[in-house]
């Protein structure tokens, strides 16, 4: 956490971070997703984002297939890092060439209507087996829309190894 210290009261975004004022001494917050959220796939295909994520999402987002059988979300911004990141992999390499067109083909840019609904593509629904249940995971950077009985699939699974995960990812944590 940084301190900034100043006798002016504000609150300003710098890029995913907010500096809150207090009395003399601010707070630099980190702003991320986390958190669930259950949520209903309405008969058009839309879907409510929640307001936590709108915040950070904003009024568009790119909505693409995830891993594991769910979609991700992510800010403009967020999209734009990754197609930088994906302009770096060589595409003499069968491997890059597919994950590019897995990352890309099915990717869509959504707007957010005035009910904080997006309205997801019929091939990411398919992709996603979205059906009536959603849930909308925060994942550090972006979040996820599962369908429900996926989600508890998987979370059964991870969290029935979580301790072992923890152990193997210990030298990216420290």
């Amino acid at each position: 956490m940084i301190y900034f210290t100043n006798l002016f009261t504000y609150s300003i975004n710098i890029g995913k971070m907010v500096v809150e004022s207090g009395t003399k001494c601010h707070k630099v917050v980190n702003l991320m997703f986390m958190g669930e959220y259950a949520h209903q796939l309405d008969n058009k295909g839309r879907l409510i984002i929640p307001a936590k994520f709108r915040e950070l999402l904003g009024d568009q987002m790119v909505i693409n297939r995830g891993l594991d059988g769910c979609l991700n979300v992510y800010s403009i911004d967020s999209w734009q890092t990754i197609l930088n990141q994906l302009k770096q992999l060589p595409t003499t390499k069968k491997e890059s060439r597919q994950y590019m067109h897995m990352m890309t083909a099915k990717a869509a840019l959504v707007d957010v209507d005035s009910a904080g609904r997006v309205l997801l593509p019929s091939s990411l629904i398919s992709e996603a087996a979205l059906v009536k249940s959603c849930i909308i995971v925060g994942v550090v950077d972006h979040c996820e829309i599962w369908s429900e009985e996926r989600w508890n699939a998987y979370y059964e699974g991870a969290s029935a190894s979580f301790e072992t995960i923890a152990e193997s990812l210990t030298d990216f944590l420290t």
